[in-house]
């Protein structure tokens, strides 16, 4: 019983740092990314953050966003897999 209270309680905080880093994330893409499916892309940078990166852009809607902030939303966007899922986005978009 013990050890899946531990896994519940680590999917809260799993969750509550992926939605504190979304609305961290949200801003930048806007920023960076104009025109753009918002919401799909902040899921896709999000969904393609390791665990210390969302911790990191947890933190920063606590602490305010920074350089490094919004360097790590950049770097995210630049891998492969984060290009693909907004490649699958536009594609989505384009076809509806």
């Amino acid at each position: 019983m013990v050890s899946l209270s531990g896994c519940v309680t680590d999917g809260i905080v799993q969750d509550t740092s992926r939605e504190a880093a979304k609305r961290v994330v949200t801003p930048i893409v806007v920023d960076k990314f104009p025109g753009r499916n918002t919401e799909a892309y902040s899921n896709c940078i999000i969904d393609n953050a390791t665990t210390d990166e969302i911790f990191s852009l947890a933190k920063a809607a606590v602490t305010g966003v920074d350089q490094s902030t919004v360097n790590t939303v950049v770097t995210i966007s630049t891998r492969g897999d984060t290009l693909k899922c907004f490649l699958k986005t536009e594609l989505g978009s384009g076809l509806g």
